[in-house]
């Protein structure tokens, strides 16, 4: 009986030790192409990262990949190095997490837009095709010309998915809205050229289009840049970008990568996390740089339908489940 006892106290001991580790371990952010400060998603998750580093007073550690070889090598060696938890961002770390994870069963990951299904990994995922709804409908709303145009980045299912959900609410608004899409190319360069961004966005212009949406990471501030030089208005992505050019940016599809990465850091729940409009996972944004471009008649109606989504009342398409768009 004693030694029964002996046996559950120090398992209580090492249990205590064991949490009281990992609440001291560092957390660690692994951002993918185009860099922490690309304004637009890895941006989201580092202001994440620095939201948990002021409420904790407490150090985080980062890597920045800037080319492919890098994702396997950062994971390991921050691992080795006792990170924990690791949150690795973007779907392009999915393959090279899942075998960092299975050699360190003992730390905890955490994946933005993958899914790794393991016992120590939370795979975050979001309902883009809502936010995108949103915005698609603003931007229709907005339009004098009846055509409006999408700009994505490296053409992937993910940036498919932002264009499906962009071009169901274009047309809920206005079902003769037409729509002009362009990918900027089919690798990770893609998330970083805004020259690239800035010559498709003017074709769109040039055909028409008065309103663009850009889903492409770093390259969309050429599509803004572009829009502010023709007259025309934009669309913004995953952060807040309404203030880059104010008088320009008709919203933003605010996707809350950093809302993430700031629970991640507090800690990981295996398992998937899907987020949502319900969720307050995606969202359009409102503020005073754009309030004076969102008419109360078109709030009403974007509202109205974002309660409506939420509600199952309209069901948006999710091009990656459906690998189809209508």
């Amino acid at each position: 009986m004693k030694q029964a006892l002996a046996r559950s106290a120090l398992a209580a001991v090492l249990v205590m030790a064991s949490a009281a580790a990992t609440a001291q371990a560092q957390p660690a952010v692994v951002y993918d192409m185009g860099g922490k400060f690309d304004k637009s998603f890895n941006q989201a998750a580092f202001d994440g990262a620095e939201r948990w580093k002021r409420e904790t007073g407490r150090p985080y550690r980062e890597f920045e990949v800037t080319n492919p070889g890098q994702r396997e090598q950062a994971k390991r060696r921050l691992a080795e190095g006792g990170a924990n938890p690791i949150v690795a961002i973007g779907f392009s770390q999915g393959s090279t997490l899942d075998k960092v994870a299975r050699d360190f069963p003992q730390t905890r990951f955490a994946i933005i837009d993958s899914v790794v299904n393991l016992p120590n990994v939370q795979s975050i995922v979001f309902k883009e095709h809502e936010g995108s709804f949103l915005v698609g409908m603003m931007a229709a709303l907005a339009s004098k010309t009846g055509k409006v145009g999408f700009v994505g980045g490296m053409d992937i299912p993910l940036i498919r998915k932002f264009q499906c959900g962009y071009e169901q609410g274009a047309r809920f608004a206005n079902p003769r809205v037409e729509v002009v899409a362009n990918m900027t190319g089919t690798t990770p360069a893609a998330w970083n050229d805004p020259a690239r961004g800035a010559e498709l966005a003017r074709a769109q212009f040039a055909a028409g289009a008065d309103v663009v949406f850009a889903a492409a990471g770093g390259t969309g501030i050429g599509v803004y840049q572009a829009a502010k030089d023709a007259g025309r208005l934009a669309i913004g992505v995953d952060s807040n970008q309404n203030h880059l050019q104010p008088g320009t940016m008709l919203t933003s599809m605010v996707k809350r990568v950093d809302v993430a990465v700031y629970n991640a850091f507090k800690g990981v729940q295996p398992g998937v996390l899907s987020l949502g409009l319900k969720e307050g996972g995606v969202d359009y944004a409102l503020d005073q740089h754009n309030a004076r471009l969102v008419s109360a008649d078109m709030k009403q109606k974007v509202d109205a339908a974002k309660a409506d989504i939420i509600g199952g009342r309209i069901k948006v398409i999710d091009y990656m489940a459906a690998n189809a768009c209508k």
